[in-house]
C-alpha cells in the first residue's frame, strides 16, 4: 500500500468512527460500598469501576459527574435559578440560603487507575481526571475511588427530608462516569436538566441504620438477612436505633442507580401479568395509604399497556418509591411525591413508568435530545391513562397540541436542537420537551399513518434497546417502516421553529364543479387531509401527498371514499383542485378533520357553505 492509499484509509476509518451507523458504546461495571450516617446525613464510600473503551479512540482523560455539588450557594444551578425569568418553583432561591450543614457535596478523597494514583481537578459538578496511562481502543482499565458526601436538603430530585417527610431521596448521589460516544465526551455541568449515562452493571452495598427501609434500582440480594419485614406488606422488623444493616443490590445492564429510604416506609409487593415484581414503598401515613393501595393494580395495567404498545419490559423488578420533589425516572424505579389526589398519583406513575422505556431502555442524550424521552413518554403515557383510567376523552392528545401551539405563538420558542440548559425560559424548555416532543410522535402518525407509527415505535424499541439512539436513528426506522422520506419532517420540526399553517383561501363554482384553492401560509410543509361533507351528509376524503415525502399513507377513514390528488411541492404557496359537484351541494370542507396536524391557526381550516 502506498502512502497516499494508507492516508485515505486512515481518514475513512476516522470518519466511519464518527458515523452513528457504525455503532459502539462504552461499558462500565460499578462496585460500591457505602456507609450512611442518618444523624448528620453524610456518607462515605468506596467505588471500583471497570471501564471498557469500545470506541475507536485512545482516551487520555476521563470525567465524572459530582451532581451533589450543585446544591451549594454560588453553584451554576443556584445562579441559573436566581437569574432565569421563570425559575422552577421548587428551586428559586433555596440553594442560595443553604447553611453549611444543609449543603450537598460529593468529594473525592482518593482515585487510582490500575493501582496508580491520579491527580484529578474538580470544577463544580465535574471531575476531570488526566490519566497516567491512556486507555486504548478495546482496552479495559480499573478506577478505584474513595469518596464522601453530604445529602442536601431536598430541593431538586435529590435530598433529605422532602416536603412529605421522606428521609432520603438518593439520586445522582455517587461519582458517575461521564458518557463518551461518537460525538466525544459529554461533561455537562448539573444546572437543572437531565442526564446521559454509560451502560453497565451495578453492584451496590448500602449500610444504614437498621430502622430504615430501602427501595431502589436493582435486585435485593439479601432479603433474608434484611428481615422478613421487607418481604411482608406493611410490616418491618424492629431493631434498636444505632445498629446498622447492609442492603445489597445488583442492577444489571442499566445506566444509573438510585434509591430511597425512610424508617416509616411501608412496603407492598405485587406480581404483574408478565411476572414482573412491582414494589411500592410509601410513608405510613393515613392520608395516603388508601390511594397507594388503589394505585397498585392500576400500575399492573399500565405495565401491560406499555409492554403491548412499546415492547416487553426486560427487567424482573420495578419500584415506585415515595420521595423526591415531584416525579423522576431512574433505572428500574421512580421516586414520586405521594400526597396527591388519586388521579394525579396514577398520572405521575404512568409517566415515570413509561420512562422505563423512553430513557432507561432507549437511553437518549437528554441534554441534547430531551424531547425524545420526555415527548415520547408524554405521548404514550397520555394514551395509557386514557385507557387504564377509562377517561374516554374525545381526543386524549388535545392538551398536548394546545401546549405546543401556545409555545409556537409565544415568541420564546427555540429549536429542539437547543441544549436543554440553554433555553431562555423554563416554559420554553418544558413545553418544547413534553408537548412539542409528544406532538412529534402523534403528528408522525398523521404523516405516515397510525399503523405505521405503531410499527415504528415497536421496531425502534427492538432495534435500539440498551443503546443510545439519536433522532436520526428513530427517523430511519420510520422511513423503513413507511417507505416514505422523512428528513424534511425531522429537520423542520426539531431544528427550526417553522410553523404549520395551511388554509382554505376560496371555494368557487366553475360550471358544475367546485374549485377549491388552498394556501400554505407557514414555512413547514405537510401532506394534507381534506374532508368534504355534502348536503346529504355523505362524505368524501381528499388526500394531497407532500411531494418530498415520495409516498403516501393508507386511508385513515376506512369507510369513506378517498380521492388521492396530485402531490403538492412545497415551494408552491397555492394548490387548487376540483370537486365534481356544484358548491351548492357542499355543506363543509375541512383540512385535517382528525386534528392531528399541529396547524397554529385553525380558523382558516374549515369552509362552511
Amino acid at each position: 500500500m502506498n502512502k497516499f492509499s494508507f492516508f485515505i484509509c486512515i481518514i475513512c476509518i476516522q470518519v466511519w468512527g464518527q458515523n452513528n451507523t457504525s455503532y459502539w458504546q462504552q461499558h462500565v461495571d460499578y462496585q460500591m460500598d457505602v456507609e450512611v450516617n442518618v444523624e448528620n446525613y453524610t456518607y462515605t464510600g468506596n467505588q471500583k469501576l471497570v471501564y471498557t473503551n469500545n470506541s475507536p479512540d485512545t482516551l487520555t482523560t476521563v470525567f465524572y459527574h459530582l451532581y451533589f455539588n450543585a446544591f451549594q450557594p454560588g453553584s451554576e444551578m443556584d445562579v441559573r435559578s436566581l437569574s432565569i425569568t421563570d425559575p422552577d418553583a421548587r428551586v428559586r432561591d433555596r440553594i442560595s440560603k443553604l447553611k453549611p450543614d444543609e449543603y450537598g457535596y460529593l468529594e473525592i478523597e482518593s482515585i487510582q487507575q490500575d493501582g496508580k494514583v491520579l491527580k484529578p481537578e474538580v470544577s463544580g459538578t465535574i471531575l476531570e481526571v488526566p490519566l497516567n496511562q491512556p486507555i486504548l481502543p478495546g482496552q479495559k482499565t480499573e478506577f478505584t475511588l474513595g469518596f464522601k458526601g453530604q445529602v442536601p436538603l431536598q430541593i431538586r430530585r435529590s435530598g433529605r427530608n422532602n416536603k412529605e417527610g421522606v428521609a432520603l431521596s438518593m439520586t445522582q448521589w455517587y461519582p458517575k462516569m461521564v458518557e463518551y460516544d461518537f460525538e466525544g465526551w459529554h461533561p455537562n455541568p448539573y444546572i437543572g436538566r437531565e442526564f446521559h449515562g454509560v451502560w453497565g452493571n451495578f453492584d451496590v452495598k448500602i449500610t444504614i441504620d437498621s430502622s430504615y427501609i430501602l427501595g431502589g434500582s436493582g435486585y435485593l440480594q439479601n432479603a433474608n438477612e434484611i428481615g422478613e419485614g421487607y418481604e411482608k406488606n406493611g410490616v418491618k422488623v424492629k431493631k434498636k436505633k444505632g445498629k446498622t444493616r447492609t442492603w445489597h443490590f445488583i442492577a444489571p445492564n442499566v445506566h444509573d442507580f438510585a434509591w430511597g429510604a425512610d424508617p416509616e416506609f411501608l412496603h407492598d409487593k405485587i406480581t404483574a401479568t408478565n411476572g414482573t415484581e412491582l414494589h411500592f414503598l410509601y410513608k405510613n401515613d393515613d392520608k395516603i395509604i388508601e390511594n397507594w393501595k388503589k394505585l397498585q393494580p392500576l400500575t399492573v395495567k399500565l405495565l401491560d399497556y406499555f409492554n403491548k404498545n412499546i415492547g416487553t419490559y426486560p427487567y424482573k423488578q420495578y419500584s415506585v418509591i415515595q420521595g423526591g420533589d415531584g416525579g423522576m425516572e431512574y433505572a428500574m424505579c421512580t421516586l414520586i411525591t405521594g400526597n396527591r389526589k388519586f388521579g394525579s398519583l396514577v398520572g405521575v406513575t404512568a409517566h415515570e413508568l413509561a420512562h422505563s422505556w423512553f430513557q432507561h431502555i432507549l437511553a437518549t442524550n437528554e441534554a441534547k435530545h430531551e424531547w425524545m424521552d420526555e415527548g415520547f413518554t408524554t405521548y404514550i403515557s397520555t394514551l395509557a391513562m386514557d385507557e387504564v383510567m377509562k377517561q374516554n376523552k374525545p381526543d386524549p392528545l388535545a392538551e398536548m397540541y394546545q401546549g405546543y401551539i401556545k409555545l409556537a405563538t409565544s415568541n420564546v420558542e427555540k429549536p429542539q436542537t437547543t441544549h436543554a440548559d440553554r433555553y431562555d425560559t423554563n416554559f420554553a424548555y418544558g413545553t418544547s420537551a413534553y408537548s412539542k416532543g409528544g406532538v412529534f410522535l402523534a403528528q408522525l402518525g398523521y404523516v405516515i399513518g397510525e399503523e405505521n407509527l405503531k410499527k415504528t415505535i415497536k421496531q425502534y424499541f427492538n432495534t435500539w434497546k440498551f443503546k443510545h439512539p439519536t433522532p436520526n436513528d428513530f427517523k430511519r426506522i420510520a422511513e423503513n417502516i413507511s417507505g416514505m422520506q422523512l428528513d424534511w419532517y425531522l429537520t423542520d420540526w426539531t431544528k427550526t421553529t417553522n410553523v404549520i399553517n395551511y388554509g382554505i383561501r376560496s371555494v368557487t363554482n366553475n360550471q358544475d364543479q367546485a374549485i377549491v384553492t388552498l394556501e400554505r401560509i407557514g414555512s413547514m410543509p405537510m401532506p394534507i387531509d381534506i374532508m368534504v361533507t355534502y348536503q346529504d351528509d355523505s362524505q368524501e376524503y381528499f388526500y394531497i401527498p407532500l411531494q418530498m415525502m415520495r409516498g403516501q399513507k393508507t386511508n385513515p377513514f376506512q369507510n369513506t371514499k378517498r380521492t388521492v390528488l396530485p402531490d403538492w411541492a412545497w415551494a408552491y404557496p397555492d394548490y387548487q383542485f376540483n370537486i365534481p359537484t356544484s358548491v351548492d351541494n357542499i355543506k363543509t370542507i375541512e383540512i385535517d378533520p382528525l386534528h392531528r396536524m399541529a396547524d397554529v391557526h385553525k380558523a382558516n381550516n374549515k369552509a362552511v357553505q
